[in-house]
């Protein structure tokens, strides 16, 4: 039984070493230009220019195939955006709101007779959840944001500034 014991608490350690190794870090003062967010490839780009800065894997809404079409789909939108504003005192470990729904998304929602949904951010980890780290990336659980964990999250609150481009594609 010690033995048993033993193993999992290696194996927890080595989980939790593993979820929370540090990556290289973007170097102070950055400032990306525009984020490009690729949800088949789970991946958000920072941008300042053509230059690519970093790369983050994320976690998306929980049904991530398929643009957002109304409120409460669990879908992440897909189209051109801005980051609307910096919310230090989210839910997450901080949130960068993005711009949906735009008018196009009102448009489409509305001809279907649905709510377009709204509140769609790139934010970290809920709060009290940082421990999990990159352990968050086993699977889409958000309700349509783009997730990433707290340092990255820190990185690209400081990188982007309000009205910045964020692109999102299939």
């Amino acid at each position: 039984m010690r033995r048993i014991l033993a193993l999992i608490a290696v194996t927890v350690l080595a989980a939790l070493v593993w979820a929370n190794w540090p990556a290289d870090i973007l170097p102070a003062g950055t400032k990306a230009d525009r984020v490009l967010v690729e949800k088949d490839a789970h991946m958000l780009t920072l941008f300042n220019g053509t230059a690519v800065l970093k790369k983050y894997a994320v976690s998306l809404g929980r049904v991530p195939i398929g643009p957002k079409q109304r409120e409460g789909d669990k879908k992440t939108p897909e189209g051109i955006y801005h980051i609307l504003l910096h919310k230090p005192d989210s839910s997450y470990h901080r949130a960068l709101q993005v711009s949906y729904p735009e008018l196009e998304d009102v448009a489409r929602a509305r001809s279907q007779g649905v709510n377009p949904g709204s509140e769609i951010m790139v934010h970290g980890l809920p709060n009290g959840w940082g421990l999990i780290g990159r352990a968050h990336l086993l699977s889409d659980w958000t309700a349509g944001c783009i997730a990433v964990t707290n340092p990255e999250i820190e990185e690209i609150y400081t990188a982007v500034a309000d009205g910045t481009v964020i692109e999102i594609r299939k």
